[in-house]
C-alpha cells in the first residue's frame, strides 16, 4: 500500500511553477548584458523539467535523470550570473528567476526520492551565489527560499514513505489475522462435523451396549470392531471416502481383510467432479480385489497420481491348490497395485 498525494496534482502544480519562472525570465530579459546565455538556460531548464514530469515510470526518479537535473542546476547560474550586475542600482528584481527555477527543479528531484542529488544541487547553488555576490545575495536572490523548499520536500517525502511502510505492515498483519481466523473457523467446523458424524455412527451401538449392560454377542462385538475401524477411517481417510468407497471398505473388512486409509491432503484442491471420478475408480478397484491387506494413500498434490492402492496377499494363500513350498510363507505378495491419475484425458475416460 502506498500513501501519497495524487501524482496528477503534483505534476500540474510543478508545471505551473516551472512555467511561471520562465515567464519571469522573459519579462526581465532586458536586464542581462547578453540574453542568449539566459535563453539557453531557459531551454535547459524547460527540457529537464519536462523530462522529470513525464507521466508513467516509477515513483523513484532514475539516477541518470537525477544526475541530469543536478548538471542543469549547476549550469544555469554559470550561464546567467556573468550577464548580471550584482551591484545594479535598484536591485536585480526578477532577473534572479533562475534561483527559484533551480529550487523548483530540485524540489521535483527530492519529491521523486532522489534527496541526495537535490541537496547536492542546493549546495552548488549556495556556493555559487556566495562566490558571485557574497553571502548577502543568499537572502536577496531567494536562495534560502529554494533551500527551504528542498528541505520541506525531503521531510514530506520521508514522512509519506514511512506512512506507506506502516500501512503495508498493518495491511499484512490484518491479512495474517484474517487467515488465522479463517483457519480457526475451519478447524472448528471440521471438529464439529467429525464429532457429529462420529456420534451418528456410534450412537446405535452405544444404545445396544447400554441396553445389554455390556454383554455383547460375538457378532455384536465384531460389529464394534468394524465401527471403530470406520470411525478411524473418517479421521484418517477424510477425502478418500464417499458412500461407495465406505461400502467397499466395509465389505473388505467383513471378508477378513485389513484396510488402512491415509489421506495426506492430496485431494483437497481437486474439483468435485474430479474427486467423484477418483472415488468411483477407487470403489471399483476395491470391489474387484480379494487381497488380504489393502493400503490406500493419497499422493502429494504436485503428483500426477491422485491415489495409490496396494493390495497384499500372504504368499501361502496365492499358492492355492499347488500347496506351500514351506519357504517364505510369511512374506506378502502384491496382489493389486493401482495408481489412480489425478486427471484423465477425455479419450482415456
Amino acid at each position: 500500500m502506498r500513501i501519497g498525494v495524487p501524482r496528477a496534482l503534483i505534476v500540474t502544480m510543478a508545471a505551473l511553477f516551472s512555467g511561471y519562472h520562465i515567464v519571469l525570465g522573459l519579462y526581465t530579459i532586458d536586464v542581462p548584458r547578453n540574453p542568449l546565455p539566459v535563453l539557453l538556460a531557459m531551454v535547459l531548464y524547460a527540457t529537464a523539467t519536462v523530462i522529470s514530469l513525464l507521466p508513467g515510470g516509477a515513483a523513484r526518479m532514475p539516477m541518470w535523470m537525477a544526475a541530469m537535473n543536478l548538471i542543469v542546476c549547476a549550469a544555469m547560474p554559470l550561464l546567467i550570473t556573468p550577464q548580471l550586475d550584482a551591484a545594479r542600482e535598484g536591485g536585480l528584481g526578477y532577473a534572479t528567476w533562475y534561483v527559484a527555477a533551480i529550487g523548483t527543479l530540485l524540489t521535483i528531484t527530492s519529491t521523486r526520492l532522489r534527496n541526495t542529488f537535490a541537496w547536492a544541487g542546493t549546495a552548488v547553488l549556495v556556493l555559487q551565489t556566495i562566490a558571485w555576490a557574497g553571502p548577502g545575495m543568499l537572502l536577496q536572490a531567494g536562495v534560502l527560499g529554494s533551500v527551504s523548499w528542498v528541505a520541506i520536500s525531503h521531510i514530506l517525502s520521508s514522512a509519506l514513505a514511512r506512512a506507506s511502510r506502516d500501512a503495508a505492515r498493518f495491511a499484512r498483519a490484518e491479512r495474517e489475522a484474517t487467515d488465522w481466523q479463517a483457519a480457526q473457523e475451519a478447524h472448528l467446523y471440521e471438529r464439529q462435523f467429525r464429532l457429529g458424524q462420529t456420534g451418528s455412527m456410534a450412537v446405535p451401538m452405544l444404545r445396544i451396549i447400554e441396553r445389554t449392560g455390556g454383554e455383547l454377542t460375538e457378532e455384536q462385538a465384531l460389529e464394534c470392531l468394524y465401527l471403530e475401524a470406520a470411525i478411524r477411517d473418517e479421521i484418517r481417510g477424510r477425502t478418500l471416502l464417499d458412500d461407495a468407497v465406505r461400502r467397499q471398505v466395509m465389505r473388505a473388512r467383513r471378508r477378513g481383510a485389513s484396510v488402512s486409509l491415509y489421506d495426506e491432503g492430496g485431494l483437497d484442491e481437486l474439483p468435485d467432479e474430479v474427486r467423484a471420478r477418483v472415488h468411483a475408480e477407487l470403489a471399483e478397484a476395491l470391489a474387484g480385489t480379494e487381497a488380504s491387506r489393502l493400503i490406500i494413500r493419497t499422493a502429494p498434490a504436485d503428483s500426477e497420481t491422485a491415489v495409490t492402492v496396494v493390495g497384499l496377499t500372504p504368499a501361502g494363500e496365492q499358492l492355492g491348490d499347488l500347496g506351500s513350498t514351506g519357504e517364505d510363507d510369511d512374506e506378502d505378495e502384491v496382489d493389486l497395485w493401482l495408481e489412480i491419475p489425478r486427471y484423465r484425458d477425455e479419450a482415456e475416460a
